[in-house]
């Protein structure tokens, strides 16, 4: 499962990009749904969790935390936006 990631969650992970596999090898569960996602990200890069927001999208839709996911799916991490 890919990841992309912007602003600064990139800058968090150091990637623009988040490789997740989609087999578990270590016995921990796979990431099914996007609260699934959104606690297994917190816990690897715990810097995502003091973010004031963090959107999901999946397949270019802002994602509930209830939807499902699925190793083909496009997803990303959108950041908190700030403008003036």
């Amino acid at each position: 499962m890919t990841i992309l990631l912007f602003g600064v969650t990139k800058d968090i992970v150091g990637s623009p990009s988040l490789s997740i596999p989609t087999t578990s090898i270590t016995g921990k569960s796979i990431p099914k749904t996007v609260k699934e996602l959104r606690v297994f990200l917190g816990n690897a890069y715990p810097e995502l969790n003091k973010l004031s927001s963090l959107a999901i999208a999946v397949n270019n839709n802002y994602a509930h935390d209830d939807n499902e996911i699925n190793s083909y799916d496009e997803i990303a991490l959108i950041p908190p936006v700030s403008g003036g």
